[in-house]
């Protein structure tokens, strides 16, 4: 009978320990590993690289927390944890944590809607110019040469061909001047005035002086903006407000917090 009971105590404590036993990976010098440790890293991992987990990371996720627990007591031992380079580094984790915390929270409660990205867009939408013109250019340093090269093109010599041979824009010479489609606001004041007032196939008759030098500017042709779908660009409107999102509570914690540091000095 005493032998049937010590059999009973003897299952019944192997059924509640093996709950707990499944949660850990081992045991390193009498301190559990838990598994909630290599969960962590494997979380890391695929977070960081959008893979998702295989069995290879998660054996390599395990051996990781083992050795890393094994570190740490050999680190403890030595009495690391009370050198002063730890205790920094300890309350700058501790900070960056709670700081990574906190925006997160604020994006929690303060979601960013899709009619919030809408109306980004609409806005960018509404700003954008009427029309994109394709245009070309020559660009040299001095008026007498932006001249010289006015009477080639009169004479009949084809504008690419001198835009490759006297263009001294790095990103349009090689392509025969080629600037492709863009609206006005892409280039500077002087160049888009002389752009603008040009005819599908003009050039400019006179050198346009801008910063850069002198220009010889000739439209290829002008057509209604083409302006990208929202789909298209949601993820780069979502990027740009939570980061203006991010700006704003920062500087609105800032400016609540009482102190008599002077910022940026």
């Amino acid at each position: 009978m005493k032998k049937l009971q010590f059999g009973l105590i003897a299952a019944t404590v192997a059924l509640v320990a093996a709950p707990a036993l499944a949660q850990n990976i081992t045991v390193v010098n009498g301190k559990a590993v838990p598994k909630s440790a290599a969960d962590a890293l494997v979380a890391q991992a695929t977070k960081q690289t959008g893979q998702p987990a295989t069995e290879q990371l998660i054996k390599q996720a395990k051996d990781a927390a083992v050795m890393r627990e094994i570190f740490a007591q050999e680190a403890q031992a030595r009495g690391l944890q009370k050198s002063p380079d730890y205790l920094q580094q300890l309350e700058l984790t501790r900070q960056d944590l709670l700081i990574r915390a906190l925006f997160q929270d604020e994006e929690k409660k303060h979601p960013l809607t899709e009619a919030d990205m809408k109306a980004e867009y609409d806005k960018f939408k509404a700003q954008a110019p009427d029309k994109e013109y394709h245009a070309r250019h020559i660009l040299v340093e001095k008026e007498d040469e932006a001249k010289a090269i006015l009477a080639q093109l009169k004479g009949g010599a084809k504008f690419e061909d001198l835009a490759k041979k006297n263009s001294k824009d790095p990103g349009s010479a090689e392509n025969g001047g080629d600037l492709d489609w863009a609206g006005p606001q892409s280039y500077v004041p002087e160049f888009s005035q002389a752009m603008v007032g040009l005819k599908k196939g003009q050039y400019t008759e006179a050198p346009v002086k801008s910063q850069y030098g002198y220009h010889i500017i000739k439209l290829e042709d002008v057509r209604d903006t083409q302006f990208p779908a929202f789909e298209e660009v949601k993820p780069q409107i979502q990027q740009r407000l939570t980061q203006q999102r991010s700006v704003a509570f920062r500087e609105a914690l800032k400016s609540k917090a009482k102190t008599d540091y002077k910022w940026g000095n």
